[in-house]
């Protein structure tokens, strides 16, 4: 009996501990993004959306509204709102890597009894309200702000720069937002690596910026992986930011999203727009996280 009873525990416990992360996405990803996917391929009748599967006189008929689809697809606001998006997540992803991996370095080689502090630093934003972060950034930027009025009283500048409500404005509130989500990734796997591998790049012949490149960057790929896609992911839907800081030339999908969701009223195109706008994101993410899957046992070569 104990023979039988150990392994059924551990099968138990493999499955439960499997199980648990598919049961929470099935129940707060699948499921509402079928119910969103519903509703982008149904015609409204009326008040509601009509059925998509119908029976009639011994006839299964299903019913799949294609249009909107076929609309994003030949649209060209549509699609240049797509590639805009995409490309300011992009810019944005490159900009918090090119900032936040040196500071990821300084703090996984700083002293261990600092480590705490500049955690805490780097953690700090989020003590407060992400919608007050994005709006103080309209206090410093606008054209009466404090940026341009100590630039004026240096007498530098004789007029206010127009940086509000440009793509600037957005890049630095970007940029601002979601650099914490690149460097903790980056420092959780610097800190963890052997300095020993290091050493024996240093014994072996290796300049310090070869080792660098060779050694360091390939062992945080994982750490700079997770962080780009922390950062990349969101920009890409990003709504708060553009609205409060973006101008007219920096539209984005998330705007669009709300405007024909609650301007336009049009829940079936809105839905068309947010199922598109994750398929863009998950193929590229498959597609990357397959040739990841194939390099990740090539070695190290110094």
């Amino acid at each position: 009996m104990i023979s039988l009873a150990r392994p059924l525990q551990q099968s138990w416990g493999r499955y439960t501990v499997i199980g648990v992360p598919y049961l929470f996405l099935l129940l707060f990803f699948s499921l509402p993004f079928l119910v969103v996917l519903r509703i982008s391929v149904s015609d409204v009748v009326g008040v509601r959306f009509q059925d998509l599967l119908s029976w009639a006189d011994g006839t299964l008929t299903l019913r799949l509204k294609l249009s909107n689809y076929l609309f994003l697809a030949t649209d060209t606001v549509y699609i240049l709102t797509y590639l805009s998006s995409i490309g300011y997540a992009l810019l944005n992803t490159v900009i918090c890597l090119a900032i936040g991996y040196p500071f990821a370095y300084f703090m996984a080689r700083s002293p261990a009894m600092w480590r705490p502090a500049l955690l805490m630093l780097v953690s700090l934003p989020f003590w407060t309200s992400y919608l007050l972060r994005v709006y103080a950034w309209k206090g410093l930027l606008d054209d009466n702000g404090i940026v341009n009025n100590i630039l004026m009283g240096l007498g530098w500048i004789d007029s206010p720069i127009r940086m509000m409500h440009t793509g600037f404005s957005m890049m630095v509130g970007m940029v601002y937002t979601y650099l914490p989500f690149m460097i903790l990734p980056v420092y959780a796997n610097l800190v963890k690596m052997d300095l020993r591998l290091l050493e024996a790049a240093a014994d072996l012949g290796s300049s310090p910026l070869r080792t660098f490149w060779l050694v360091t960057v390939p062992l945080s790929a994982p750490g700079i992986i997770a962080g780009s896609m922390l950062v990349l992911i969101p920009s890409v839907g990003e709504y708060v930011i553009p609205e409060l800081l973006g101008g007219p030339t920096t539209l984005m999908i998330g705007r669009v999203l709300w405007d024909e969701f609650f301007h336009n009223v049009d829940w079936s195109m809105a839905s068309a727009v947010a199922v598109s706008m994750v398929v863009l994101i998950l193929i590229p993410l498959a597609v990357f996280n397959h040739y990841q899957t194939r390099g990740a046992g090539r070695g190290v070569e110094i």
